[in-house]
Parts: structure tokens; C-alpha cells; sequence
């Protein structure tokens, strides 16, 4: 188990990662929780931790129901990072409702690569799975670090080419680190979390005791997470009610660059793209244009 054992010091405070995680777990047992109440509450209390908002005994007893579901679904090489300590993302902190804990399995020091996220239609047409994987390779090429979804069409099928060509990835899921959705990837997803990163933001206990059907919640939840991860997102194909189009939200408002392929343009069924191209996105015909884009914007950063 990769979970850290030891304390941190943190402002001279002492932090247990294993009290953290089952404060977190308690947390989201409470009734009616949501990221954005939990971000509410740390918000009004900006120098805590989990462990601050649930009793010890409490907390060491959701670490060990969830640490148990965790190993039963064998899983037990995973860790976690906190807000407040040393290595988590403080990118994570654009997000409108930030997370105050991740799961992971893997090569933890990808979230730190230039990263850019590929997404679209779970039904994605095969000009489109071909446009994604055209795309893929390129960024693999510039050394970019591939994030997806790990849902069933375009964010398979980056997944899938970015190890293909050698590169990197990283899958953020919607589900906790214990469950493979949808199960046609079970395979995908153990192969991520061994050579590469798999992280999660779902509690592991909410999740068990309500299903897939009352968590659906989690799944744009990741969308938000994912953007802000990256440098930029994106979009290869996506229908009008896609849940893409929550990520494409988030990057807008997290500062991030969103591209869109002029392929969505055409499609006179489409009424997404030219919406966000008036608030910023970037119509681009070609991976040429990107490139140049996140060229520009690397060299602003770094300024």
C-alpha cells in the first residue's frame, strides 16, 4: 500500500494521512454532502483539515471500513494527497468547488508533466475516433502527457493511442479507485493504474452504500477536476446534451485554454461550439494550431 504511513508537518501540525482519508470518508456520509458544500465548508475555515470536522474515533473507523472495501476489491496499492500538504496539486485550487482529497494509483509525479486532456462523445463517429487518435499521437510527439475520462468512445480511444505511441496517461475516473466503469475498460484502467496514474476523487463508502445510479453526480464532477489538472482540453467530438461540455465550462472558467475541432463547426446539428467560441474556446482546423497556441501560452507563463 502506497498510502504514506507517516506524519507531515504542516504549519507545525502533525497529519495523519490515514485520519484524513476516514474524516473524508465521514464527511460524504453525511446527508445531502456535494463537493460544493464540502468546498463551502473548508472555505469558511480555510487553515483546516478533514480531521477537523469529525471526531477522532470517527474518522479511524471510516479509514478502516474504507481501507477494508479497498482491499477487498484488491486494491492495495493506492495512495492519497491532501490539500495542505506538499504534493498535492495546487492547480486542483482553480476549480470553482476544489477537492480536498485524491485518491490515485500509479506514477504520482505525472500529475506535474505538461498535460493536455482529450474528450468527447461516449458514441463517437469513426471520423472521430480517427480525428482523436490524429490528435493523440501529435501531443505524444510534443511530449504531452495524455488525460482522460476512461469512458467508452473518445476518451477510450485516447487513452489507448497515447499508450500505443509510447506517451503518457492519465485517467480521472468517476467512480472510486474499487469500481471499473464501465466494465469493458476493467482491463484498460488496471493497466493505467500500474504503468501509469489513475486517480480518483471519490469517496470510497459513499459510493458502496448508494450505487452507481444515485452517485451519477461523480461523473461531470471529474470533468472539473480533469480540466484543472491540464493545461488545456481538448474536444475532438461532442453532441449537443454531452457531458464534455461541463469540462468545456470548467476550462473557460479555470483559465484554461478549450480547443475545438472545426470539424464540431460543420456539423450543422451542433449549436456548442459557436456557444463557446463566443466565450473564449478556440475553433482549430488543424494540430499545427494548437501547437502554436499552447506554445504562445507556455511562453506567457513563463514570462
Amino acid at each position: 500500500m502506497q498510502l504514506a504511513l507517516e506524519t507531515r508537518k504542516q504549519n507545525f501540525r502533525s497529519i495523519s494521512p490515514m485520519l484524513e482519508m476516514g474524516a473524508y470518508e465521514a464527511l460524504w456520509d453525511k446527508p445531502g454532502m456535494s463537493f460544493k458544500k464540502i468546498a463551502e465548508l473548508f472555505h469558511a475555515q480555510p487553515d483546516s483539515l478533514p480531521s477537523d470536522f469529525v471526531e477522532q474515533s470517527t474518522a479511524l473507523q471510516y479509514y478502516m471500513l474504507a481501507r477494508d472495501h479497498l482491499f477487498r476489491a484488491h486494491v492495495q496499492d493506492f495512495g492519497i494527497r491532501i490539500h495542505r500538504t506538499g504534493e498535492y496539486p495546487e492547480k486542483l485550487r482553480d476549480a470553482t468547488y476544489p477537492v480536498e482529497l485524491l485518491y490515485y494509483r500509479g506514477w504520482w509525479d505525472l500529475v506535474e508533466s505538461r498535460a493536455v486532456a482529450v474528450v468527447g462523445s461516449r458514441n463517437p463517429s469513426p471520423q472521430g475516433l480517427m480525428r482523436t487518435r490524429k490528435v493523440v499521437r501529435e501531443l505524444v510527439k510534443d511530449d504531452y502527457t495524455i488525460v482522460s475520462g476512461l469512458a467508452v468512445g473518445v476518451d477510450t480511444a485516447a487513452h489507448r493511442e497515447a499508450i500505443a505511441q509510447g506517451g503518457r496517461t492519465i485517467a480521472v475516473i468517476g467512480t472510486p479507485l474499487t469500481e471499473a466503469y464501465p466494465r469493458i475498460n476493467a482491463k484498460l484502467q488496471s493497466d493505467i493504474a500500474k504503468n501509469f496514474l489513475l486517480i480518483s476523487q471519490i469517496p470510497v463508502m459513499r459510493y458502496e452504500r448508494f450505487g452507481p445510479k444515485v452517485n451519477r453526480f461523480f461523473f461531470p464532477e471529474r470533468n472539473i477536476t480533469m480540466s484543472a489538472l491540464t493545461k488545456a482540453t481538448i474536444i475532438t467530438e461532442a453532441g449537443n446534451t454531452s457531458g464534455t461540455l461541463i469540462q468545456a465550462r470548467a476550462a473557460l472558467q479555470q483559465g484554461r485554454q478549450l480547443f475545438i475541432l472545426d470539424s464540431c463547426f460543420k456539423n450543422p446539428g451542433l449549436t456548442w461550439p459557436a456557444k463557446y467560441e463566443a466565450q473564449g474556446a478556440i475553433r482549430v482546423s488543424e494540430y499545427d494550431d494548437i501547437k502554436e497556441h499552447l506554445r504562445v501560452a507556455h511562453a506567457h507563463a513563463n514570462r
